[in-house]
């Protein structure tokens, strides 16, 4: 396992070169329009000004030199600053921990209520709660996170005033169960199939009815041999879901009003602050990377079958 750990790790390294550098290539140089329009207000830049950016954040240079300068501050822990001077390690310092909470909420959510509701239809294939599981499912998956956000919010929110519209800048736990139900309503959804799919296959395996023949409890059956092998593949939509939940809270954090890395990045594309944007999705990159990683060594803890050398 220690080898295995050792040679993934020293993969990651090339795969996170390649993507940063694509990720740089197709953002930063790629990006049209003029980086400099509206930061001077209505009227355009002085030349002086322009020369002097241009300068500093060496956009006269090929890109390559460019990439070069990003990754050398990159392994240093700097990820530049923004046209207007503000370190972008701070923007975010400020911005991902809000991100993070709220991704966090929400894959909690999926995996609790998607893996129940996968498990018990799983057991009760073709009978009602299946039938209900299936059409709320599908219901969930058809609708955009944008339709649930908006409806949640108008009719817990504003009609029966349960919980608060908006998210506070404090964003207790209470106030971000709402947004982190929206946040992974869709992969709740696919939990839950992807769970009763496997329930429903394992159940008829030669190991499930070899220990119902035993004599061993159901509860026992289920929660132990059952349940453990059907874990894999829910085990990897959750851990390759964090990534994606990070960066896909554009509409829920615009939604709730959350100050997260969704808007951080909306308004770096929108300003061309395109340092901004490579670094946040470099982040997210470095999440994806070690996420999957930890998914192939839970791979060995669920299955014994599986060994790693």
């Amino acid at each position: 396992m220690g080898r295995y750990l050792l040679r993934r790790l020293l993969q990651l390294v090339p795969v996170f070169i390649g993507t940063t550098l694509l990720i740089y290539v197709l953002v930063w140089v790629m990006v049209p329009g003029d980086p400099f329009a509206g930061k001077c207000g209505e009227r355009p830049c002085p030349p002086g000004f322009v020369a002097m950016m241009t300068e500093k954040f060496q956009l006269d240079q090929p890109w390559y030199v460019q990439y070069a300068s990003y990754m050398k501050n990159l392994f240093q822990g700097d990820f530049g600053t923004t046209f207007g001077g503000r370190s972008i390690n701070d923007i975010i310092a400020t911005a991902y921990p809000n991100t993070l909470k709220l991704a966090m909420v929400a894959l909690a959510i999926e995996a609790i209520i998607g893996l129940t509701a996968g498990v018990l239809s799983g057991l009760r294939r073709n009978g009602f709660l299946d039938n209900l599981v299936l059409v709320s499912t599908l219901f969930l998956i058809a609708l955009p996170i944008f339709v649930v956000g908006f409806l949640l919010q108008w009719v817990l929110g504003v009609q029966w005033n349960i919980v608060e519209p908006t998210v506070s800048n404090e964003m207790r736990l209470s106030e971000l169960l709402v947004p982190g139900f929206v946040l992974g309503s869709a992969s709740m959804a696919y939990i839950a199939r992807v769970a009763r799919t496997s329930i429903s296959e394992n159940r008829r395996s030669d190991y499930v009815r070899t220990a119902i023949a035993k004599g061993l409890p159901m509860r026992r059956v289920v929660g132990v041999h059952l349940l453990r092998n059907s874990l894999i593949p829910v085990v990897t939509l959750l851990g390759t879901d964090l990534g994606a939940l990070m960066g896909g809270a554009i509409v829920t954090e615009g939604i709730f009003n959350i100050k997260g890395i969704g808007g951080t990045v909306f308004r770096a594309i929108t300003t061309k602050e395109s340092a901004t944007v490579v670094s946040i999705v470099v982040i997210l990159v470095l999440v994806y990377l070690l996420m999957n990683l930890l998914v192939d060594l839970l791979y060995a803890a669920l299955d014994p079958r599986i060994r790693y050398e």
